[in-house]
């Protein structure tokens, strides 16, 4: 990715602040409650550092600070990972906001303390390093930086501090994930409806045609679908995913302010709109759907909306290849 001066980088920070407070002052009233959901009774909480705790950790080896540090940088801006790695428009930031430290956004440091662990995703343990590269592959729509590598080295250095006091193999954390409006979709929910909602509410940042806002080629707001967004294997195209970050994330400043059943409807006309191929491909979308139903029967991929087969296609957007080589079984005997 090209450099950015700081003249630019501070434009692109003044437009992404105004087009927030228009939105937020154009669609909130007094009357508009934000509710965001409670932690449920012995869950677990905790709160992780901030950039000031890193900088000033007295406890941090200077070399083991410049390495954290490194990771923070590319979390919260993947682009420069651009054309290696990624092949999108996404940052990690973009799904895991807050820096990763946000409760309902998932939060990035209970990776750290709950892996190795089976995934059902890939039907197997992971590592802290395999579940980063899962999102290289799904998510960023590219491939991994190497296990090892000093890239994946900072990457889960920054997870680990983040998970800095935490307790080591306690699942039952509160605002981990995105699923707290269950699984289910709920029978009322309408392609219709949802893009509505999205007219209304999304298409001002996100575009009318889910393309994402750039300035001066840097995203300020991502892509929702199309080639520049996460492709079909990623965990956002499950609409519950979808759906509950939405409802605790969006619009953005205005957590909560979507009812249940919008954050369906918009979750739903989202990942109804075509994006790259899931990397698992076979050469047949519902085909693929049935090989991999543990995690699609939560998608759209492989059914029919508005007459076509979703990821019937061979488009891979701006990666140059299907299935990166990290995307393998492992077993022990």
């Amino acid at each position: 990715m090209h450099s950015i001066n700081k003249l630019t980088l501070g434009f692109a920070t003044l437009f992404a602040t105004s087009f927030s407070v228009a939105v937020i002052g154009a669609q909130s009233s007094p009357s508009t409650e934000v509710k965001l959901p409670a932690a449920a009774a012995g869950q677990y909480q905790h709160t992780a550092p901030t950039l000031a705790d890193i900088e000033s950790d007295s406890d941090l080896h200077p070399e083991l600070r410049k390495v954290i540090l490194k990771g923070r940088d590319l979390f919260m801006n993947t682009q420069q990972l651009r054309g290696e790695y990624v092949f999108n428009d996404l940052n990690c930031k973009s799904c895991h906001m807050g820096e990763g430290r946000m409760a309902w956004s998932g939060p990035v440091w209970p990776a750290a303390t709950t892996l190795p662990d089976f995934r059902g995703k890939n039907g197997h343990v992971n590592s802290l390093e395999e579940r980063i590269a899962g999102c290289f592959s799904f998510s960023m729509n590219g491939k991994a930086p190497e296990y090892g590598s000093d890239t994946m080295l900072a990457i889960s250095a920054y997870h680990q501090y983040m998970a800095k006091g935490a307790k080591m193999y306690d699942k039952n954390i509160a605002g981990r994930g995105f699923n707290h409006l269950g699984n289910k979709i709920p029978e009322a929910t309408s392609y219709a409806n949802g893009q509505k909602v999205y007219e209304e509410n999304c298409s001002v940042c996100h575009g009318s045609n889910g393309a994402g806002t750039k300035v001066d080629g840097t995203v300020v707001y991502p892509p929702l679908w199309g080639d520049g967004s996460y492709n079909w294997g990623a965990g956002m195209t499950r609409v519950f995913t979808a759906a509950s970050f939405i409802q605790n994330n969006m619009p953005l400043g205005q957590p909560g302010r979507l009812s249940d059943q919008e954050a369906w409807d918009v979750a739903y006309f989202v990942n109804a709109q075509e994006r790259p191929q899931d990397p698992r491909y076979t050469g047949d979308a519902k085909e693929t759907r049935e090989k991999y139903m543990n995690f699609h029967k939560a998608t759209l991929y492989g059914t029919e909306v508005n007459g076509a087969v979703l990821g019937q296609h061979d488009n891979t957007g701006d990666k140059p290849f299907l299935k990166p080589d990290v995307l393998k079984p492992r077993s022990f005997n």
